[in-house]
């Protein structure tokens, strides 16, 4: 089976988008500062260029959560990585390249929601909420809604492959034989 990647959002959509959720996030927050929570591996790129255009003071933390076997979600959330600080009375904003089913973060808001945030928020790139299976999940701000399709690029993976991609692309699969 190989694989392609065909574009769904190019470089210069992804930028615009980016750009226009920041704008909402400086209107809403002001000069409030706000601790971004960013989940790896695929929110990294997202992160960093969410928070350029950011102009309250921002601060960063890091977790990594495991629910992927290949590119289905097996319903069961690991932190494989937690956060380096407290989140006590601190204006949280979690970002994650892609929300779909909603189990991880549902879990993740659960867990954080205990360690004293002033309130927790959610950012993605791209949301898939046809697959939502967790519906008390609120996604705050959202770059692209998408169908139910693997995506890569900007962040987003196959196999480890396709996340420098500067844009998001569909992943399209061929039989060898054809």
């Amino acid at each position: 089976m190989r694989e392609h990647v065909k574009i769904m959002f190019r470089e210069e959509e992804v930028n615009q988008r980016i750009q226009e959720v920041a704008d909402q996030i400086n209107r809403d927050y002001g000069d409030t500062p706000l601790h971004l929570i960013c989940i790896l591996k695929g929110g990294a790129m997202f992160m960093c260029e969410l928070a350029k255009r950011l102009t309250m003071p921002v601060s960063f933390d890091f977790m990594s959560v495991s629910s992927y076997n290949g590119t289905e979600s097996s319903g069961v959330v690991r932190i494989v990585k937690d956060l380096d600080e407290s989140l006590e009375n601190k204006h949280v904003l979690i970002v994650e390249d892609i929300i779909d089913t909603g189990r991880t973060l549902a879990y993740l808001i659960e867990v954080l929601e205990k360690r004293g945030p002033k309130d927790i928020h959610l950012c993605t790139l791209l949301d898939k909420p046809e697959r939502r299976v967790k519906k008390q999940v609120t996604v705050d701000y959202v770059c692209f809604t998408i169908p139910d399709r693997f995506v890569v690029g900007y962040g987003l993976d196959y196999d480890q492959k396709y996340r420098n991609y500067p844009y998001i692309g569909v992943v399209e699969f061929e039989d060898d034989k054809a």
